[in-house]
């Protein structure tokens, strides 16, 4: 079918040349070209659909994309599956290719102490139950600047960050009382980091036994019982560009006030049956 287009463009032969070749009849054609038609008009509604997306989450990837926007394709009338969104994102090369790029931000060689893992087998069952901690890095041109991150652990909901020029202790204080302000969490609350020395000094476990929040740590290189902050990490930087080097660090604070809105509010995970953060942080707490 597709020859007998080119031909019927360039006029090396008719249709019906071409047809009888094949042992097909005209109106197998105009079928097909009424089918391609409106295969290139529905994927042409989808491409400017996903566009329109990508400019809130411009790295979302096709799982969490399709469920976003199955209430437009609805509304549209457009009937388009999963498998269907895959290729037509593939055939205009708009597959989200993924890069990582790691700097070290954990120094656990310390004299402070280091406390117990307290969630290596408890069930997380509501939010403000388990807080995960953790810092990133941000490229600037003029160097590193370092983001401290609290994400609740039940929701994914980031309750807590601040970014700073030094990877000093106060980014993480500040990070910490922003958390407990928004929430104001019940007693019972258990928070879970890393064995950084940010973590573990004096006044940071301070702030945290004066507010009666049980401190846990993970064990000496187990990183990955700190998976869920990692995770939340990675997505900062690789769905929503603050992988990129900013031109300041203003520049990194407004870029990452942005994207943490977008992540609360916009972006579904499906640990959590493709909700939001904020939607069940607050449906549930």
């Amino acid at each position: 079918m597709k020859a007998a287009a080119i031909t019927k463009q360039t006029g090396i032969a008719s249709i019906s040349k071409v047809c009888a070749c094949f042992n097909l009849k005209r109106d197998a054609y105009y079928k097909y070209q009424q089918r391609w038609n409106r295969y290139k008009s529905v994927e042409s509604q989808v491409i400017q659909l996903v566009k329109e997306e990508r400019k809130v989450q411009p790295r979302v990837g096709v799982r969490k994309l399709y469920e976003t926007l199955l209430p437009s394709f609805k509304s549209a009338h457009i009937k388009v599956g999963r498998d269907s969104l895959f290729d037509i994102l593939r055939a205009n090369n708009m597959l989200v290719k993924r890069k990582r790029a790691y700097a070290k931000t954990t120094n656990s060689y310390h004299h402070f102490h280091k406390y117990n893992n307290l969630i290596k087998e408890l069930e997380v069952t509501k939010p403000n139950q388990v807080w995960v901690s953790d810092i990133t890095y941000i490229r600037t041109v003029k160097g590193f600047c370092y983001l401290a991150l609290i994400t609740d652990m039940y929701s994914r909901k980031i309750i807590g960050h601040d970014l700073s020029d030094s990877l000093e202790l106060a980014g993480c204080l500040r990070a910490l009382k922003k958390a407990l302000w928004h929430t104001k969490p019940a007693a019972g609350l258990i928070h879970h980091s890393d064995r950084g020395v940010q973590y573990c000094s004096h006044m940071y476990v301070n702030e945290l036994k004066r507010k009666g929040i049980k401190i846990s740590m993970t064990e000496e290189k187990h990183c990955y019982e700190n998976a869920i902050a990692e995770r939340v990490n990675g997505i900062l930087k690789d769905e929503f560009y603050l992988d990129q080097c900013f031109f300041s660090t203003a520049h990194a604070k407004r870029a990452t006030k942005s994207a943490i809105k977008v992540y609360n509010n916009k972006r579904l995970h499906v640990s959590l049956r493709y909700k939001t953060p904020n939607t069940v942080f607050y449906n549930v707490a």
